[in-house]
Protein backbone atom coordinates (compact mmCIF):
# COMPACT_ATOMS: atom_id res chain seq x y z
CA UNK A 1 0.00 0.00 0.00
CA UNK A 2 1.33 3.27 -0.95
CA UNK A 3 2.23 5.62 1.85
CA UNK A 4 0.27 9.10 1.96
CA UNK A 5 2.84 12.35 1.40
CA UNK A 6 3.95 14.13 4.14
CA UNK A 7 2.01 17.13 2.44
CA UNK A 8 -1.73 15.60 2.90
CA UNK A 9 -0.98 13.86 6.48
CA UNK A 10 0.15 17.56 7.57
CA UNK A 11 -3.69 18.88 5.87
CA UNK A 12 -5.66 16.61 8.38
CA UNK A 13 -3.58 18.41 11.42
CA UNK A 14 -6.13 20.95 12.83
CA UNK A 15 -3.26 23.38 13.60
CA UNK A 16 -1.97 23.39 9.85
CA UNK A 17 -5.42 23.02 7.51
CA UNK A 18 -5.58 26.27 6.45
CA UNK A 19 -2.15 25.95 5.05
CA UNK A 20 -1.74 26.44 1.21
CA UNK A 21 -0.54 23.35 -0.44
CA UNK A 22 2.72 25.95 -1.04
CA UNK A 23 2.84 26.40 2.96
CA UNK A 24 2.46 22.81 3.60
CA UNK A 25 5.64 22.13 1.06
CA UNK A 26 7.39 24.39 3.16
CA UNK A 27 6.72 22.81 6.53
CA UNK A 28 7.03 19.26 5.32
CA UNK A 29 10.49 20.08 4.57
CA UNK A 30 11.83 20.83 7.76
CA UNK A 31 10.26 17.65 8.89
CA UNK A 32 12.83 14.77 9.83
CA UNK A 33 11.98 11.73 9.77
CA UNK A 34 13.31 9.05 12.70
CA UNK A 35 13.31 5.40 13.90
CA UNK A 36 12.22 4.82 17.56
CA UNK A 37 12.54 1.57 19.00
CA UNK A 38 10.23 -0.61 21.44
CA UNK A 39 9.59 0.88 24.81
CA UNK A 40 10.88 4.20 24.05
CA UNK A 41 9.37 6.96 25.68
CA UNK A 42 8.13 9.97 23.33
CA UNK A 43 6.69 11.77 25.49
CA UNK A 44 7.05 12.87 29.41
CA UNK A 45 3.89 13.67 31.15
CA UNK A 46 4.98 17.43 32.66
CA UNK A 47 8.14 17.69 30.44
CA UNK A 48 8.42 20.19 28.67
CA UNK A 49 7.37 19.95 24.44
CA UNK A 50 9.98 21.11 22.20
CA UNK A 51 8.67 18.64 18.95
CA UNK A 52 5.34 17.19 16.91
CA UNK A 53 5.18 14.09 15.65
CA UNK A 54 3.51 12.30 13.00
CA UNK A 55 3.34 8.02 13.05
CA UNK A 56 4.28 7.20 9.90
CA UNK A 57 4.94 3.16 10.65
CA UNK A 58 4.40 1.52 13.91
CA UNK A 59 2.56 1.63 17.15
CA UNK A 60 2.17 4.17 20.47
CA UNK A 61 0.37 4.05 23.96
CA UNK A 62 -0.61 7.12 25.67
CA UNK A 63 -0.66 7.25 29.50
CA UNK A 64 -1.87 10.26 31.77
CA UNK A 65 -1.29 9.78 35.20
CA UNK A 66 -0.37 6.21 34.66
CA UNK A 67 -4.02 5.01 33.35
CA UNK A 68 -3.94 4.01 29.54
CA UNK A 69 -6.00 6.74 27.72
CA UNK A 70 -5.54 5.79 23.76
CA UNK A 71 -3.34 3.93 21.59
CA UNK A 72 -1.95 5.66 18.58
CA UNK A 73 -1.14 4.24 15.02
CA UNK A 74 0.19 5.31 11.49
CA UNK A 75 -1.72 8.46 10.86
CA UNK A 76 -1.90 9.93 13.97
CA UNK A 77 0.30 12.57 15.75
CA UNK A 78 1.20 14.12 18.91
CA UNK A 79 2.87 17.22 19.74
CA UNK A 80 0.49 19.70 17.69
CA UNK A 81 0.27 22.44 20.51
CA UNK A 82 3.99 22.22 22.40
CA UNK A 83 5.54 23.09 19.37
CA UNK A 84 3.47 26.31 19.08
CA UNK A 85 3.59 26.62 22.61
CA UNK A 86 6.54 24.96 24.20
CA UNK A 87 3.78 23.60 27.25
CA UNK A 88 4.34 20.72 29.07
CA UNK A 89 3.02 17.48 27.67
CA UNK A 90 -0.56 16.41 28.86
CA UNK A 91 0.47 12.66 28.98
CA UNK A 92 3.03 9.82 28.54
CA UNK A 93 3.42 8.54 25.02
CA UNK A 94 5.28 5.27 24.85
CA UNK A 95 6.14 3.25 21.76
CA UNK A 96 5.13 -0.29 21.72
CA UNK A 97 6.38 -1.45 18.30
CA UNK A 98 9.54 -0.20 16.40
CA UNK A 99 8.20 3.24 14.59
CA UNK A 100 9.00 5.38 12.01
CA UNK A 101 8.51 9.28 13.00
CA UNK A 102 8.17 12.40 11.25
CA UNK A 103 9.41 15.34 13.73
CA UNK A 104 8.99 18.78 13.78
CA UNK A 105 11.59 20.72 15.94
CA UNK A 106 9.79 23.49 17.79
CA UNK A 107 12.93 25.95 17.00
CA UNK A 108 13.01 25.66 13.03
CA UNK A 109 8.88 25.70 13.28
CA UNK A 110 8.93 28.84 14.94
CA UNK A 111 11.43 30.34 12.66
CA UNK A 112 9.78 29.60 9.72
CA UNK A 113 6.61 31.37 11.36
CA UNK A 114 8.77 34.36 12.15
CA UNK A 115 9.57 34.36 8.12
CA UNK A 116 5.85 34.10 7.11
CA UNK A 117 3.52 36.50 8.84
CA UNK A 118 1.02 34.15 6.13
CA UNK A 119 1.86 31.27 7.72
CA UNK A 120 1.87 32.04 11.21
CA UNK A 121 -1.72 33.67 11.31
CA UNK A 122 -3.10 30.89 9.66
CA UNK A 123 -1.71 28.43 11.71
CA UNK A 124 -2.84 30.49 14.78
CA UNK A 125 -6.15 30.28 13.46
CA UNK A 126 -5.55 26.88 13.21
CA UNK A 127 -4.26 26.60 16.94
CA UNK A 128 -7.40 28.48 18.39
CA UNK A 129 -9.94 25.98 16.21
CA UNK A 130 -8.12 23.19 17.82
CA UNK A 131 -8.04 24.50 21.19
CA UNK A 132 -11.94 25.58 20.87
CA UNK A 133 -12.81 22.01 19.85
CA UNK A 134 -10.59 20.38 22.56
CA UNK A 135 -12.56 22.56 25.17
CA UNK A 136 -15.48 22.23 23.34
CA UNK A 137 -17.41 22.27 26.95
CA UNK A 138 -17.08 26.03 27.68
CA UNK A 139 -18.24 28.59 25.78
CA UNK A 140 -16.53 32.57 25.52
Amino acid sequence: MARRGTDDQLREIPIFAELSKKELKQLSRLMTEIQVREGRVLTREGEVGREFMIIIDGTAVVRRGGRKIADLGPGDFLGELAVLSGAPRTADVIATSDMTLETLNRREFMSLLDESTTIAKKVLIGAVKRLHALDGSKTA
